[in-house]
């Protein structure tokens, strides 16, 4: 909208190369097609029967980190510390008696470096700053503490937490569990016994709103870099899978080499017909740059799958050592 400022008010959704007639998904839309129901990673044929009026853009992956740098680099000049956590998102850390204040402040300073409205959300500890921005949304201030926690959070559903999927929601409501009051009162036992020693209880805790509060300046580093394909047909024989795994797997080696870091995990993601995505990983025997050793691996993990059904997306995955 920045770049079509006509495009201001109206239903806009944004993916693939912006054809809903072709095979993607959305990437992001306007608020006024989210009235809709649009929403990212819908499939862009079910975002144009939501909202036929919809404009359709492409995504424009480089334009976007252009002006993720100059924002972060806005944010930079403030006095606090950031800590990027991806191309549309940080953390700024800093003590503040009027946090209202600093968010505007923050606003002001991204809309004047790059035109954007952002939104900011305020937070005792990082896991409420994260939640908090989520009620701010769009281009507004939201604060959330220990104070008004129970209030806000209390009749929500678990996967409102920052940590809990969809799919651990389900869980939980088979549990008997569909609220964040219901799991923070959850018997630790049972939630051990469903989800393991660690994340058992760690869902527990994030339900009372616990989180670290630490926010470090140290640079972004990527956790993976990844490739994917969606086919405007779905393909069924084995041959033509293998050499679309080979095709994405030689890409993310050479966005492994420009990374200039090794890998030492691969994943392959399988979207089957309709719409159900699986993903499988190996390690690697060592962390390699070596594209050979890259394309065999996303065999071998594609090798894991019990590829009975078409399939409409396939993607590769690298991912790389944790940072020391």
């Amino acid at each position: 909208m920045a770049r079509h400022p006509e495009l201001r008010g109206k239903p806009v959704v944004v993916g693939g190369a912006g054809d809903p007639t072709q095979r993607a998904v959305v990437a992001t839309a306007s608020y006024e097609a989210r009235r809709f129901g649009v929403h990212s990673g819908m499939p862009l044929r079910t975002a144009a029967r939501l909202c036929p009026d919809a404009v359709f853009l492409a995504s424009d992956p480089p334009a976007y980190d252009a002006v993720s740098e100059v924002v972060m680099a806005a944010l930079a000049t403030l006095p606090v510390v950031v800590e990027v956590l991806g191309w549309d998102e940080a953390f700024l850390g800093t003590p503040s008696d009027d946090p209202e204040a600093l968010a505007a402040e923050v606003q002001q300073v991204v809309r004047d470096a790059a035109g954007l409205a952002c939104s900011v959300g305020i937070g005792d500890n990082r896991l409420r700053a994260k939640i908090a921005t989520g009620f701010a949304k769009p281009a507004g201030v939201f604060r959330l503490t220990k104070h008004n926690w129970v209030e806000v959070m209390g009749d929500r559903p678990p996967d409102a937490l920052w940590g809990v999927g969809s799919r651990t929601a389900a869980k939980l409501a088979a549990m008997g569990i569909t609220t964040v009051v219901g799991l923070a009162r959850a018997d630790p036992e049972a939630l051990a016994a469903r989800f393991g020693p660690t994340m058992g209880p760690w869902y527990r805790m994030l339900a009372f709103g616990v989180g670290g509060t630490e926010v470090t300046a140290a640079p972004y580093v990527r956790k993976s870099r990844s490739r994917e394909v969606t086919f405007q047909r779905n393909l069924t024989r084995r041959a033509d899978l293998d050499a679309e795994i080979r095709t994405l797997a030689r890409r993310v080696a050479d966005d492994v080499a420009e990374e200039g870091r090794p890998a030492v995990r691969v994943a392959v993601k399988v979207r089957f017909a309709p719409f159900f995505t699986h993903t499988r990983s190996v390690p690697l025997p060592t962390p390699t740059s070596d594209p050979a050793v890259i394309e065999r691996a996303a065999l071998q993990a594609l090798a894991r799958f019990s590829l009975t059904r078409p399939v409409r997306l396939l993607g590769v995955r690298a991912d790389f050592p944790a940072p020391d």
